[in-house]
């Protein structure tokens, strides 16, 4: 599909102007490989220089949306790898506000970590029943540095965003809707029909009124990301780098056992 047709674990699909785009690892949940990461730091860009889409779909294959990083390759990183991650963090929250199109987010199961961000950083939400959301940083012993902090409080409050950030606390879809995370929750197996009613309502729609109010909104979200977002990188590079509590948690995750963490 011409600008789509580098990519191994993102999956492409077009239905008149509503590209729908797979995050394609169902085997890992779709969590982020280095590989993986490194596609969503360029997808979002290829997107926006798409001008056939007028709207897109984003979801996951299999179970899961995105249960975030992939842990099993976090003890094997190295320092450049590391700052490799976190450029291309930046890249994938800055460029997802700067996609014109509405994104129209179809969470069908886990979404963790960067995989809440992704989805809560999209423009419209439509989760099943079975989805599950949770910035679960903190849980591998890292910062919440990728987006959540910008985005949570704006959707829940200053205080239910700490509480959920500093915890990693699950929510299920229901949940999530209550608290105000999202808006629709819909049944699994309609979730995906729904979502393409929606984006085919969007992609038919004024193209200029509906991406302008899109762009001007953003703007406000471009305020929050700009306070946090350099800031909270920083932060989740200095864990990656020297916290024995990341460490401590990450080999606790690979062993299978609780973390026992010791302050640092």
């Amino acid at each position: 599909m011409g600008i789509y047709s580098n990519y191994t674990h993102i999956a492409f699909k077009k239905n008149g102007a509503v590209l729908t785009v797979t995050l394609n690892r169902p085997d890992a949940l779709n969590a982020t490989d280095e590989l993986l990461h490194n596609e969503l730091s360029r997808v979002f860009a290829d997107i926006a220089r798409d001008k056939d889409t007028r709207a897109v779909i984003l979801t996951g294959a299999g179970k899961a949306f995105c249960a975030g990083g992939d842990l099993k390759h976090g003890l094997s990183m190295n320092r450049r790898q590391t700052d490799a991650m976190v450029e291309e963090g930046r890249k994938i929250i800055l460029d997802i506000l700067e996609v014109p199109q509405p994104i129209i987010a179809a969470v069908n199961g886990y979404a963790m970590g960067l995989g809440a961000t992704l989805a809560l950083f999209s423009d419209i939400v439509i989760a099943s029943e079975r989805a599950v959301f949770a910035d679960t940083h903190v849980i591998a012993g890292y910062v919440a540095g990728d987006g959540g902090a910008a985005i949570w409080p704006l959707l829940v409050g200053i205080n239910n965003a700490k509480e959920f950030l500093m915890t990693g606390d699950r929510l299920s879809a229901a949940e999530a809707k209550e608290l105000g995370l999202i808006r629709h929750v819909v049944p699994h197996d309609e979730l995906l029909a729904l979502a393409s009613a929606r984006a085919q309502r969007l992609a038919s729609g004024p193209r200029m009124a509906i991406e302008g109010t899109k762009q001007t909104l953003n703007c406000l979200l471009r305020q929050a990301v700009d306070v946090t977002l350099d800031y909270g990188l920083l932060r989740e590079k200095e864990c990656m780098q020297v916290s024995e509590d990341c460490v401590e948690a990450l080999t606790a995750f690979a062993e299978k056992r609780h973390p026992v963490f010791k302050g640092n």
